[in-house]
């Protein structure tokens, strides 16, 4: 435990002087939640509802620091350590692969939940939202959402060759969630046959179930989206364990 403690502290100092995930996972998140506050405001989600844009755009916001965290982030820092033989270095050292990428794994969450608080804070703050389904409903929501997303960079990070490889792979699925899950582009909007297809990414199925119980709406089968993203990291983070390369 205390291996774990200081690889954590060294490992969490070095991400942040870095600064990339501060900007993309914190900082991002919430200046686009102020400019559509701005625009926005205190506005109807659309005609006879009682919700405002806002409050059903919170769940997308927080997907927008998840993404980032454990599609760009993570993979990019594992494969990276690998690429300069860092993790060569830890191999011979009591650290396991399970304990460094749950290290790695934990420091991520830590930026997800600093972003969630400070978007449900400068919302309420400022634009007096507020949760009118459950909050215990929609954190559970919240952290299936960010554990199978993060999943999913573990498993690029443990089994990418190198940071380039890692790159490429974290773009082709950051992109197309980022924009297809409905984290910017409102998913009711899209073709009938294009939201069948991107309900098979665990993100999408996170956002619609963070929407409906942050607005407490009526969530139909709800064990689809939670067996989705549950089976998600079960494979993902197996993957990585099984097959990390020190080098």
């Amino acid at each position: 435990m205390k291996s774990f403690g200081t690889l954590y502290k060294n490992e969490l100092k070095l991400n942040i002087r870095n600064m990339n995930m501060a900007i993309f996972a914190i900082i991002m998140p919430l200046v686009v939640l102020i400019i559509l506050g701005f625009i926005y405001g205190t506005k109807p989600a659309a005609d006879g509802v009682v919700y405002t844009f806002l409050e059903q755009s919170i769940g997308a916001l927080c997907t927008i620091s998840i993404c980032a965290s454990g599609l760009m982030g993570l993979p990019l820092v594992v494969s990276e350590y690998r690429e300069r033989k860092v993790l060569k270095r830890f191999q011979v050292t009591p650290v396991s692969p399970v304990k460094l990428l749950l290290v790695e794994f934990s420091i991520y969450i830590l930026y997800c939940l600093v972003s969630l608080i400070t978007l449900i804070l400068t919302s309420m703050l400022i634009w007096n939202v507020r949760i009118t389904g459950s909050l215990l409903a929609f954190l559970g929501s919240w952290i299936l959402t960010m554990v199978s997303t993060l999943s999913i960079g573990m498993m690029v990070g443990g089994v990418a060759k190198n940071s380039k490889s890692a790159s490429v792979i974290a773009c082709l699925l950051y992109f197309p969630m980022l924009i297809f899950s409905g984290a910017t582009l409102p998913i009711e909007v899209m073709p009938m046959t294009m939201q069948k297809i991107v309900s098979v990414f665990p993100l999408t199925q996170g956002i619609q179930l963070m929407k409906t119980t942050f607005l407490g709406l009526p969530t139909g089968n709800i064990w689809f989206p939670i067996v989705t993203m549950v089976a998600v990291t079960v494979v993902c983070i197996s993957v990585a364990v099984k097959f990390f390369k020190w080098e």
